[in-house]
Order: structure tokens, then C-alpha cells, then sequence
């Protein structure tokens, strides 16, 4: 039987609340038909905030029950709304929470957090105050662009991945990053350099990716691209002028060729275009080298506060012996072996390890020592020739650390746990393997190092239980 299809209806609606991926929700029941109860009808949509009355159009209103759509106009604005930041047409994706008042950000993130700790039974009132930036804006040490198929030069279209939204400004990136992309963009037209299109796989650039750091004001640019520069050199002399006649914090211009069709790119050649192929950055009182594929928190100061929080938290001194999982280069290690007795950091990628060792060396760390596995296996490893510490350190990545890894945690028995999170639903799926091994919940700090988005990154500490379980 052939599903009917309804006209589209114009809705005036109230935003109820914003969902955990930064839409708006509002909700909608239609008149009831003969004999039968009306239709109730959710629908989501971008760019608004609680409170927010709106008019939108829906296509099928009366034969669906989720609509995902595109306000028509704002009737009445929220008192939450930041009236500052003008609606545009099109917005590009990542920062779904620009249009609320930034202290309803932080109240919306800090909820979130609660939300997720109260569903594993963990008691909220633990939770101390959301800790957010006195300028929200222009914080990202590290910005991704992609380049468009018809000259675009900017991020994906919330909602629309596949179209590329030319960026004229950014909330998230210094002010030195968007003046480079725009030499860059007229570079690229200048040259008729052809952009990537995912669809048809042909096209020479993919990615435009820039590093600055906030201590030296080094900046490093990264072309991802489908083949080597070699056959480019004439477009390439002339980039290196340009960008050398208008930024002498370009320290790093770098070529990646990647051929390989799949969004997720993968580097398969590299070659430095000039200058170094790192950057150097400081971060509480450590230097830091970072490569064009180096993980390094992106805001760099609440990074700080986040290490400045977890020592605090654990009281370190001389006597403790550290572990530190999902290591990185060292951003955690570094001022946790300062202030212990021992440190052992555990991280996947080799490269990181590299670094971790070269930037505990030039601090002149000795009592440290880093080895490249995956987490689970380097914790059991580790069992059978060092013993338990007095404090385990996990970071794992958005995705968390899963089941598996967290009973290892538990049984490795360390009295004292920091859990750094990026991602409140993860870290509460982490977090519920613990009890049975006889960890409790101290203390929980929010800390918004991702304004705009609808990330927010915690830092909590659980203590074993003297009894044993």
C-alpha cells in the first residue's frame, strides 16, 4: 500500500531545548482526526536556542514524527540569544552553540555533564562549577579546512556534509589563521588549482590544516593533497613569497600527498615546502615540539588549567609513582613526573612516544619512561615488571577507553584514578565499570575548552576503597 504524503505546513514553534548534538528541538501536536488522537510531530533544527519562537516549514507534516529543518524566520528572539552574532544563511559546522549567550553555553555543558555522572549513580552535587574562558572566541591552536570542488575553502555545512561553506570569518580560529586562508584561497584561483570532489574522486587539494602555538606564535600550514608538488614548483615558489612577504610567524609549510579515496585521509608522503617540519609550543613551563600530526590540546589555555586541576586534585608529592595511559607527548606526563617519584607513559603512535621522550629529556626529566603500544596490552604488560602505582591518568579519545580497558584499570588496583574526558557519555560508560572494583567518586571539574561546540572536557578523580571487593 502506497504511504500518503502530505502537503508541507508553515509552524509557528518554541524551541524546547537543545539536544546533545546543538539542534534545537521543538515539539508539535496536530488536531486530532475523527476518532483518532492527534499526531504529535518533533522537530530539530540548527542556529537556534531555548526560547527561541520560530516559523519553519515542514514538508509532510502530518505523515512524519521527526523533521530535521531550516528555520524560515526567528518571530520573537530568546533572552538567551546572543543578539551579537548576526543569523547567516548557511552556517558551517562545529559550532552549533554560537547564538547562545555564553554563560547559557556553560550552563547547557555543565548540565550535560550532571546528566550523564547522575545516570551511573554518581552524586552530582561533586560537580563543582563549569570553568569557561574569559573570551570565548578565536581559542583554537589548530584548524582544519577543506578545500571545495568549485574553490571553496572552508568547513562541511551543518546538516550538509558534503557541501563546503567558503569561510569569510571564524569564531574558533586567531585571526592569523583566516588572513593565511585567504591568501591562500586567492592562491589557489590564482594557480586554478582544482579542489577535491569526494564524489567524482578527482581534484589535487584536500585539506588545509594550520597549527599555531600560543607561546612562540609559530604557525605551521599543511596542504593535503592527491599527488606530489614536484610537477607545482612555479604555483609553489609563488605561495612561499606570499606567504613570507605577509607572515614571518609562518615557520612551516608542509606538503602531505595522500592518494587513497576515503574521507579519513592517510598520509603517504611527506615534504617539507619550508622552513622546520615543527612548531614549538610551551605549556606549563614545557616545551613542546609539534608535528603536523601531533595531538595537542587545542585550546591552549584551558589546557593548562586542565593539568593545573588534575595535580591539585591528587595532591601530588615525591613519594608517588605514576602511570599516565594514552600519554600523547607528554601533555599530562610531563608536570606529573615533575612532581613525583616515577612516571610511565603508554601511547598507540609511535611518533608521540618520540616526542614524549625528546620533551622530557629537554626538561630534564629522568624519571620517566615511555613505550609505544596499544593501552590495554601496555597495562598488562606493565603488571609483571612494575607495581601498582599510587595514581593512574587515562585520557582516552572521544570514543573512550570501552569496557575492556576500564576492567583492566580496575583490576590494576591503583589507589587513586584522573579520568580526562572529552565526551560526558563516554566518560560515564568508562566510569560504571569502576564501582565493582571498589572505586569511588571524589570530585568532577567541567572545564569548556571547546566554546560554541557542543563538546566539554571534565576532569574527575575516584579513590579505592580500603576494603577490598
Amino acid at each position: 500500500m502506497k504511504k500518503k504524503i502530505f502537503p508541507a505546513e508553515m509552524l509557528d514553534l518554541t524551541i524546547d531545548h537543545i539536544n546533545e548534538k546543538g539542534q534545537g528541538v521543538a515539539f508539535y501536536t496536530h488536531a486530532p482526526d475523527r476518532g483518532s488522537m492527534g499526531k504529535s510531530l518533533a522537530v530539530f533544527m540548527p542556529n537556534v536556542v531555548p526560547g527561541d519562537e520560530v516559523r519553519v516549514t515542514v514538508p509532510n507534516a502530518k505523515g512524519r514524527k521527526r523533521a530535521f529543518v531550516q528555520f524560515d524566520e526567528i518571530l520573537k528572539p530568546s533572552p538567551d540569544r546572543n543578539l551579537d552574532n548576526p543569523i547567516k544563511p548557511t552556517i558551517a559546522g562545529g559550532t552549533p552553540l554560537q547564538y547562545m549567550n555564553y554563560d547559557i553555553q556553560l550552563e547547557y555543558k555543565e548540565n550535560l555533564v550532571k546528566t550523564y555522572l547522575e545516570k551511573v549513580n554518581f552524586d552530582t552535587s561533586l560537580v563543582r562549577p563549569i570553568i569557561g574562558l574569559e573570551n570565548p572566541n578565536h581559542y583554537r591552536n589548530k584548524m582544519d579546512f577543506t578545500f571545495g570542488p568549485n574553490g571553496e575553502l572552508g568547513m562541511h555545512e551543518q546538516g550538509n556534509f558534503k557541501n563546503i561553506v567558503d569561510l569569510e570569518e571564524s569564531i574558533l580560529a586567531p585571526k592569523i589563521m583566516m588572513e593565511i586562508k585567504h591568501v591562500i584561497s586567492q592562491w589557489q584561483k590564482d594557480h586554478e588549482l582544482i579542489g577535491y570532489n569526494k564524489e567524482t574522486h578527482e581534484g589535487l587539494l584536500r585539506q588545509l590544516t594550520m597549527r599555531r602555538s600560543s607561546a612562540t606564535g609559530e604557525v605551521m600550514v599543511v596542504f593535503f593533497a592527491t599527488q606530489a608538488p614536484e610537477t607545482l614548483q612555479e604555483a609553489i615558489d609563488d605561495l612561499i613569497e606570499k606567504l613570507n612577504v605577509k607572515f614571518s610567524a609562518v615557520v612551516s609549510v608542509l606538503w602531505i600527498e595522500s592518494t587513497n579515496i576515503a574521507d579519513n585521509i592517510i598520509p603517504e608522503a611527506k615534504y617539507v615546502l619550508y622552513g622546520r617540519n615543527y612548531i614549538n609550543e610551551e605549556l606549563n613551563g614545557f616545551h613542546y615540539k609539534l608535528y603536523f600530526d601531533t595531538f595537542f590540546q587545542a585550546n591552549s589555555e584551558q589546557a593548562e588549567q586542565m593539568v593545573a586541576i588534575a595535580l591539585e586534585m591528587t595532591e601530588m608529592n615525591a613519594d608517588m609513582r605514576v602511570l599516565d595511559l594514552f600519554c600523547g607527548i607528554g601533555t599530562f606526563s610531563l608536570p606529573f613526573a615533575k612532581a613525583a617519584k616515577e612516571l610511565v607513559g603508554i601511547e598507540l603512535v609511535e611518533q608521540s612516544i618520540l616526542s614524549a621522550k625528546e620533551n622530557a629529556e629537554k626538561a630534564g626529566l629522568t624519571n620517566t619512561r615511555f613505550f609505544a603500544s596499544d593501552a590495554r596490552k601496555g597495562l598488562e604488560e606493565l603488571k609483571e615488571t612494575w607495581a601498582t602505582p599510587d595514581l593512574l591518568v587515562i585520557n582516552p579519545p572521544r570514543g573512550g577507553a570501552g569496557g575492556k580497558m576500564m576492567r583492566s584499570v580496575g583490576r590494576y588496583g591503583s589507589k587513586n584514578i584522573i579520568y580526562i574526558s572529552c565526551n560526558p557519555k563516554t566518560l560515564a560508560d568508562d566510569l560504571q565499570w569502576l564501582g565493582d572494583f571498589g572505586y569511588e567518586f571524589v570530585e568532577a571539574q567541567p572545564i569548556d575548552q571547546f566554546p560554541h561546540t557542543v563538546h566539554v572536557e571534565t576532569v574527575l578523580l575516584l579513590s579505592k576503597k580500603d576494603s577490598e571487593v
